[in-house]
């Protein structure tokens, strides 16, 4: 597994990226930046620390699916982590077997550093080799999308 890194400054308090990335004051904020990686993202559960959060999406036939996960650590505005345990299929959580295997216990932080009228997002995450590519072309997208958001 490896460890991806992305970043983006944005023009805005870290209150106000950490609410909209979070999507805390109105969940279209959270849905609007996680688009690019599914259209029909969104997120179920509490961003409270050692709470369990369901990240889905549906696929091409129409049918909900995503990632099990547990807030591993949440300080408001400085950092969150996430700490996947597991797959979505349907209604059914998935957490042992080969589906899983190769990137459960995999975390995905975001932090926020605020610096003169500026907020940069650091994203690291665990990913397996066979996602890369994705998440290296998806990532930058998702955070220009939310660099928008909180700069409108």
């Amino acid at each position: 597994m490896t460890t991806l890194k992305y970043s983006e400054a944005i023009k805005a308090p870290a209150e106000k990226v950490y609410r909209t990335m979070l999507g805390l004051d109105d969940s279209k904020t959270y849905e609007a930046w996680t688009f690019e990686f599914n259209p029909t993202s969104k997120v179920r559960g509490t961003w409270e620390k050692d709470s369990k959060m369901h990240f889905v999406g549906m696929d091409e036939n129409g049918k909900e699916g995503g990632m099990v996960s547990l807030i591993a650590d949440h300080v408001p505005a400085k950092f969150v982590s996430i700490k996947h345990i597991g797959i979505l299929d349907g209604t059914t959580e998935i957490t042992t077997g080969p589906m899983v295997e190769q990137w459960a216990g995999s975390f995905e932080n975001y932090s926020f550093e605020e610096n003169d009228g500026k907020t940069t997002v650091h994203v690291t995450i665990d990913m397996v080799d066979d996602h890369m590519e994705y998440f290296n072309e998806t990532w930058p997208k998702a955070l220009k999308k939310l660099k928008e958001l909180c700069e409108e």
